[in-house]
Order: C-alpha cells, then sequence, then structure tokens
C-alpha cells in the first residue's frame, strides 16, 4: 500500500471512529427527546433495535466522503468539529442507510444484517404469535429511521439558506432511495433484465445516496455550491458507486461470512439478477447452468448448494471478469478525483483518488 492510500484510510478510521461516538451518544438521548416514559412497549423497543443496527458495524463510507467534501474547501483536520450542519448532515446519511437496511431485510425476508439478527427477524422473535405485528413494526422501525434523518438537517444550525439546500439534497435521495427499491423489485422478477435497468438500479440504490450526496451535502456545508462542478462530480459518483456495488455482488458469492455478516448466495436465494448473476448465466450451459438457475429465488438452497455454484463461478472465471471491472470503475473514478486538484485543497483531493481503490479490495 503506498503512502497516498495509507493516509486515506487512517483519514476514513479517524472519521469512522469519531462518527461512532457521536452516533452513540445520539442514540442514548433519543428516547429521552421523543417522549421517554410515554412512549409505552413497541416504541423504545424499536428505538433500541434501530440503535443497535446502526451501531453494529457499518463501514461509515458515506461519513468519509462527507468529512472529506468539506475539507476539499477547508483545511479543517476535523471537519465535523468545525464545519456548521456537518455532523448533522452525517447523522442523516446514516439514519437513511439504517431505513434502507430495514426495508431491504423486509423485501428480502433476510434474518442477517451485520452479523446479527435483522430488525424484522428480531421483532419476529419478540411477537411468534402476532407475525403481522412484527411486520409491521419492522415497517414503522425503518419509516422512523428515515424521518429522524430528514428532521438532524432541519435541526442544523446554520443559515436558513444554506440549511434548505441541504434538506433538498437529502429530501431528493430519500425519493430516489425509494425508487432504487421499486427498480429493484423489478429487476428482481425479470430475468431478461437489461443492463440499462441494472445499471439504474445501482445508480438509484447505491450511486446517488452513498456516494452524490454526501458530496453535495459536504460541499455546501463547507460553503461550496456543488452546482458548479456537477458534472464531475456526477462522473465519479457513478464510476465509484458502480465499482462499490459491483464489489458487494462480488462479496455475496466470493466473500467470508465471518466478515460479510451474510451467508453466501443471498443475491442467488433471493433471486437478484446482479451483474455477477448475469455473467455466472451466461458463463455456463448443461448441468452447471441448471444449478445456478435452480438456486435463483429459492431460499430453501443448501450452503452445500452455493459452494457448488461459488465453485462453478470460480471454473469459469465469473469472480476474474468481474473484479477486472470493478478495478477499471475505480481507476476511472480515480483519475476523474485527479481533475480536481486544479480548484481544489490537495490533500483531500489525494482521498478522492485512493478511496475507489480500497473499495476494490474491501472484505465487507
Amino acid at each position: 500500500m503506498n503512502s497516498s492510500a495509507h493516509t486515506a484510510l487512517q483519514r476514513a478510521a479517524g472519521h469512522q471512529r469519531r462518527f461512532d461516538a457521536a452516533f452513540e451518544k445520539y442514540f442514548a438521548e433519543l428516547a429521552d427527546d421523543m417522549g421517554g416514559s410515554r412512549l409505552g412497549r413497541f416504541t423504545p423497543r424499536c428505538l433500541h433495535l434501530l440503535a443497535e443496527l446502526s451501531l453494529r458495524g457499518g463501514k461509515r463510507i458515506r461519513v468519509a466522503l462527507l468529512y472529506e467534501a468539506a475539507r476539499l474547501v477547508t483545511a479543517a483536520e476535523e471537519p465535523e468539529a468545525e464545519v456548521p450542519g456537518l455532523l448533522e448532515a452525517a447523522l442523516s446519511l446514516e439514519l437513511l442507510h439504517s431505513h434502507a437496511l430495514i426495508l431491504d431485510d423486509i423485501i428480502d425476508d433476510s434474518p442477517l444484517r451485520r452479523g446479527g439478527p435483522s430488525t424484522y427477524y428480531a421483532l419476529r422473535e419478540d411477537l411468534p404469535q402476532n407475525p403481522q405485528t412484527a411486520l409491521g413494526l419492522a415497517m414503522m422501525t425503518g419509516d422512523l429511521a428515515g424521518f429522524l434523518a430528514l428532521r438532524e438537517l432541519f435541526r442544523a444550525d446554520l443559515p436558513a439558506d444554506r440549511r434548505q439546500a441541504m434538506i433538498d439534497v437529502q429530501l431528493g435521495v430519500t425519493t430516489d432511495t425509494v425508487i432504487g427499491q421499486i427498480l429493484d423489485l423489478e429487476r428482481d422478477v425479470t430475468p431478461s433484465a437489461h443492463e440499462a435497468l441494472l445499471e439504474t438500479v445501482y445508480e438509484y440504490k447505491t450511486t446517488r445516496y452513498s456516494i452524490l450526496a454526501p458530496l453535495r451535502l459536504g460541499l455546501l456545508a463547507a460553503g461550496e455550491e456543488p452546482a458548479e462542478h456537477e458534472e464531475s462530480l456526477r462522473r465519479y459518483a457513478g464510476l465509484a458507486g458502480l465499482g462499490g456495488q459491483l464489489r458487494d455482488d462480488y462479496l455475496d458469492l466470493f466473500g467470508d461470512p465471518d466478515i460479510t455478516g451474510k451467508p453466501l448466495g443471498a443475491d442467488l436465494r433471493a433471486g437478484r439478477v446482479t451483474h455477477l448473476v448475469r455473467d455466472l448465466l451466461a458463463a455456463t450451459d448443461g448441468d452447471d447452468h441448471a444449478t445456478v438457475r435452480s438456486a435463483l429465488g429459492n431460499p430453501d438452497r443448501t450452503e452445500r448448494t452455493i459452494d457448488r455454484i461459488r465453485d462453478i463461478a470460480y471454473r469459469h472465471e465469473v469472480h476474474t471478469r468481474l473484479q477486472s471491472a470493478i478495478d477499471r470503475h475505480a481507476e476511472a473514478a480515480s483519475a476523474e478525483a485527479a481533475t480536481w486538484r486544479r480548484h481544489w485543497r490537495e490533500d483531500a483531493v489525494a482521498v478522492f483518488e485512493q478511496l475507489p481503490a480500497w473499495n476494490t479490495r474491501r472484505t465487507r
């Protein structure tokens, strides 16, 4: 690892560490902030599960992008402490991410998330005789996370015009996230989904809220107008976002469940027609093709079957082609970030150059 990459990872780790402490404090105060003992029995439980999910792991890549976006135009070493509105934006982004994870797990009927029970399954365990109530509570917990995300920005102590601009960004990305989930469901029932649909799913589910929104919010909080650089920001977000999503696809079949916190083959079992699944189906025929096809959308497929499919993928070098595509997107994103040196601070630009490469080899 070169020194620039090491510095970028160190900075990202520092952002994560400080944010996690702030996030823990946020949840410690949340129940009292919302009414405390008057909230009955279910509301505190939902708040506890939201906190548990939100604090249990996560890469905090959005936080790193947000804070480093502010550093593009300010020399603050710990920007969340020096740039008003930045911590609220970070809380808002991570709460929105929790909202998306909770709804994903309901839709996918997923028992695990980040190495522990999903919010949905935890509530099912609480209420084994009331499955509809458990489902309703999980949905409400996801909705609550989304509304809390917006509330944080409304509370930010900022000039009215800057606060409104940041709220507009987050309102837009909240809508995009829901549209992305709808597109995701369409993809999953369209086995012959064309490439354009897959890339649109990734744009709405990853690029816009995981990369472009943090960039815009960080620049706005630091007093910069992102619209002047919109074209380049979109190119960077698109390349880095697609590379990151392809890495998620890769880890679904070739990752380590003890590190990812999810069982192997979750996408296959859920019937998601990802790039990896499309490549796997295109590369195989005969018994190999039948094995892959039989697992697609079948939640009852055993680990042994998934292991066999992984072996099939290795034999046909699907993993090599997918990793090559990930690397190409990372290199292109890094090259785009390099163009920012002519108008933004060099040390922060260097972080954006290195982050896509880190994303290509992450293990969770």
